[in-house]
Parts: C-alpha cells; sequence; structure tokens
C-alpha cells in the first residue's frame, strides 16, 4: 500500500507505522506539489524584490557565520553545499524503522510550502522510502544545538545527487523531524509493551492467588482517573471470575496492591508520548520558517525560530522510561513474593525439588536475582534527561545541546531491561501453577508455549539465563513486530 499525503495532518502516528514499522511507500498529492512549487516562486521573486533581506542560512552564513551577509553569488555558491562537516557524530545507529519515521516526518515542513524548498528535492526525500536502503544514523553522539548532525548524516547522499538551490540544503537538515519520530517510535512501542507487561503481570497475580478485590471495578470511580481505570480492567479481563477458584482471604503484599496503580501510570505515560508524537509529527518546526504571502508581505516571509528544539518529546520519553524502570521494580517483588513459600503459601518445590540428591534441577530462585539487576539498569536509565549543564553543542550560537537522542536510548534500554525483568518473572509465575496443579485462565493462555518453550523442564543442569534470554527475545519481537 501507499500513503498519500495532501496536508502535513496526514503525517500521524498511524502514518509512522504504516510507513516506518511497516515499509509502506509514501507520495505526495498533485496539490501538494503545486502548493510547493507556489511557494518556492514565491520564495525566489522575494529574494529578487529585496536585495537586502536578511535571511538566516539564505542571505547569510550558517552558525557563527550568521552576521556575515552574502551577495547573490555566495548565496548560490553556499546553497550547493551538502552538509559534510555535520555529519561529525558516529556510534550505534538507530534501528531502520527509526531512520524511516524521520524521513517521514521531515515531510511535514515541506507539503504545505513553510520549508520553501525545491519540489523536486522533496520528490528525491519521498522517494528514499521507496523501499532502498538508508544511509544510517547514529543514536550516539547527538550533542548538536538542533538535530543537524543526525540529519546530515541521513540527507547527505541525497544532497550530492540533487541539485541544491538557495535554502534546499537547509530545508534538509533543519527542525526537529528525529524529536517527533523518536516520540513516535516510543509510542508505537511502549503501547504494546504495555499490553505485554499487563498481561505478564495479570498471570503472577493469578499465581500468587491476590484477592480480586485489589482489582475492583468500584475502584475505577473512586481513583478517578482513566488511566487507573484502563489498568484495573484490563487486570480483571484477564483473571478468572469471582468464584472460579478459592483465592487468600486477606490482602497481598504491596507490589500486588499497587500493581493496577504502576500500570496506569505507565498507561498515563504512553498516553503523554501518544500525544506529544501526534503533536510533533504534523508540526512545522522549520528554521527559517517560511510563512506564505499576505497582504503586508505579497512574496511571503521568513522568521527565525527555535522550533528544531523538540522539549516535549524529551519529557514524554522520560516519563515511558520511568514508568519501565518502576515495572521492573514490581516485576522483581512479585518474583520474590511468589518464591517466598512463607507469604506466597506455595509449595517449597516451586524453587527447588526437595531431593537434594537429583544435581540437574535448577535452582529457579536465581532467576529474581538477575531480575534485580535489570531492575537497577532500568532505574539507572530513568534519571531525568535535562538540557546540559554548560554551554555544548557547538559554538558561537549554538550553545544548548538538543537531547532527543539520549532521551529515546534511554527509553529504548529501559524498556529492554522490562523485557528482560517480564522474562524472569513469567517462568516463575508458571512454575506455582506447575506446583499447584492449577490452571491458567484461558485469557492468558497463549503465554503458556511460549514460556513452556523457553523453560521446557527446570530438571536440567542447563543454565537458566539463555532459557530467559530466549523468552525475552520473544517478547521483544512482539513489541516491534512489523507484520500487523
Amino acid at each position: 500500500m501507499t500513503l498519500t499525503i495532501q496536508t502535513r495532518r496526514d503525517i500521524t502516528l498511524d502514518a509512522v507505522h504504516r510507513v516506518a514499522w511497516r515499509g509502506e511507500d509514501v507520495r505526495l498529492s498533485d496539490d501538494v506539489m503545486k502548493h510547493m512549487g507556489e511557494a518556492r516562486s514565491r520564495f525566489m521573486a522575494l529574494l529578487d524584490n529585496d536585495p537586502d533581506i536578511t535571511i538566516y542560512g539564505v542571505t547569510t552564513g550558517y552558525g557563527q557565520m550568521a552576521k556575515h551577509k552574502l551577495g547573490p553569488e555566495e548565496r548560490r555558491a553556499q546553497a550547493k553545499m551538502p552538509p559534510v562537516a555535520a555529519a561529525a557524530s558516529w556510534g550505534d545507529p538507530v534501528p531502520e524503522r527509526v531512520t524511516r519515521s524521520i524521513v517521514l516526518a521531515r515531510l511535514a515542513n515541506f507539503v504545505e510550502g513553510h520549508a520553501a524548498i525545491s519540489p523536486h528535492v522533496a520528490q528525491a526525500v519521498v522517494s528514499l522510502l521507496g523501499g532502498g536502503e538508508l544511509p544510517q544514523v547514529p543514536a550516539r553522539g547527538q550533542g548538536g544545538a538542533g538535530e543537524i548532525l543526525a540529519l546530515s548524516h541521513l540527507f547527505l547522499p541525497l544532497a550530492r545527487s540533487v541539485e541544491l538551490a538557495e535554502k534546499d540544503g537547509l530545508s534538509l537538515i533543519n527542525g526537529s523531524p528525529c524529536g517527533s519520530a523518536l516520540v513516535a517510535d516510543i509510542a508505537l512501542s511502549a503501547e504494546r509493551r504495555l499490553n505485554i507487561a499487563a498481561e505478564l503481570f495479570a498471570l503472577s497475580a493469578d499465581a500468587f492467588d491476590s484477592p480480586l478485590g485489589h482489582f475492583s471495578e468500584a475502584l475505577e470511580d473512586q481513583w478517578n482517573n482513566e488511566h487507573d481505570a484502563w489498568a484495573l480492567r484490563t487486570i480483571r479481563n484477564l483473571l478468572p471470575g469471582p468464584g472460579e477458584r478459592e483465592r487468600r482471604p486477606y490482602q497481598a503484599p504491596v507490589s500486588f496492591r499497587i500493581l493496577p496503580r504502576m500500570l496506569g501510570q505507565a498507561h498515563r505515560a504512553w498516553s503523554l508520548a501518544r500525544d506529544v508524537a501526534t503533536e510533533s509529527l504534523a508540526a512545522v518546526t522549520d528554521n527559517p520558517v517560511y510563512l506564505d504571502a499576505d497582504d503586508d508581505h505579497p512574496f511571503g516571509e521568513f522568521i527565525s525560530t527555535g522550533g528544531y528544539h523538540n522539549a516535549q518529546s524529551v519529557m514524554a520519553m522520560d516519563a515511558v522510561t520511568a514508568a519501565y524502570a518502576n515495572l521492573c521494580v514490581i516485576a522483581e517483588r512479585h518474583a520474590a513474593k511468589l518464591l517466598d513459600g512463607n507469604i506466597s503459601l506455595l509449595p517449597p518445590h516451586l524453587v527447588r525439588s526437595d531431593d537434594f540428591s537429583d544435581v540437574r534441577r535448577s535452582y529457579i530462585g536465581c532467576l529474581a536475582m538477575a531480575l534485580t539487576g535489570y531492575e537497577e539498569e532500568a532505574r539507572h536509565e530513568a534519571r531525568a534527561t535535562l538540557l546540559p549543564g554548560s554551554e555544548s553543542g557547538g559554538f558561537g550560537q549554538n550553545d544548548v545541546a538538543s537531547p532527543v537522542f539520549l532521551a529515546w536510548s534511554k527509553a529504548e534500554r529501559a524498556g529492554a531491561c522490562l523485557d528482560m525483568a517480564l522474562a524472569s518473572l513469567a517462568p516463575v509465575a508458571m512454575r506455582a501453577f506447575q506446583v499447584t496443579d492449577r490452571q491458567v485462565s484461558p485469557q492468558l493462555h497463549h503465554w503458556h508455549d511460549p514460556i513452556e518453550t523457553a523453560f521446557p523442564s527446570l530438571d536440567t543442569a542447563e543454565p537458566l539465563g539463555p532459557r530467559a534470554a530466549s523468552l525475552a527475545d520473544h517478547i521483544a519481537s512482539s513489541v516491534y513486530d512489523t507484520s500487523g
């Protein structure tokens, strides 16, 4: 299928899923191509009619050279220069789905003429989404004041292959399409990861025989927010109904009772990321930005802006990272309580056999030890992503760096830690069902085979780590599945 863009409002979270995750093509409508051409013509007329006009990066130099005014020949020579110097970062590349998201988000500045880009250059950007291999964009070393380091890596080959005129090169590397794409990526993965987490936490709560009152519908009104209500409703729908099985008559430990609250916090964080992504993807963030003609400006006008600094995306991604870290803590507490028979009331052989002569049996309690390590890693990532505390991001005018890549990387790493934490908790919960001859609820039975595949038996000397890793890989593949 092909996504047709009529306006920048067509660049949505669903469009990112279609184009970046599923690999669909993109085309610009005839009206968009016409509008871009008209805006470009007015921009060139503006340059011809006002030789003294000051437009950053067009009639002036870049960065610290902004005070240097360019003559017509100088500006044309500058325009033809591809952004070689700015491709200065290196390190771990972002996944291709993120690179495709950045290309798609780049179009928001183009389609209504706000970048005044040459239509053939815009069409060349669209062609990058046609299925060919994209240039790699480093996730590390992105300390620039905007996003020019990352965007230069992405668009340098294109800039070398097409004819560039005034502002075309600047339109490729300015703005904040990276911030938009990164928060969109986190929003899409967080939604899936949160649903998986809710299922495996429900499995754990059921294994512990948590009283159903902890997830009562009555609490939805009392707690008075849609996110906790979602969590309460989700857990209830995953557990056996009242009377289907005898449960403990007294309250479970705090980590089980606050589970809906913590899942609710994670749902709110995802909701924030979704909303910020929705706003950002359709936002115009170019610098300088072209405003179309009006009575006072018959050829349009340019204004310099700070739109290339997407602080909202950083805040939203940090919220998701913090939620992941908190859920890792809950996972560790659940595993520890399940393994402690004095609290869980489960048989001692949940942990290991009473037959100490059988050296083949694994000590499943070590999974909780590993889980503690992933919990601590996630907590480390959950520190707030703030503006740099000293002058950085270059020199001259570029005195504050954009931390969008750092925030995304932290959210990705914390998400991976949650996958591993859940992969450590799930076999402990499943073991509790096995040793008590209970059945997993039908709503959660689809987890039986993945867990059993990873842990077919504990009566073996095989290490637990690789088995848990295979389950974590299964969780991650579900989070990043591009087939649906």
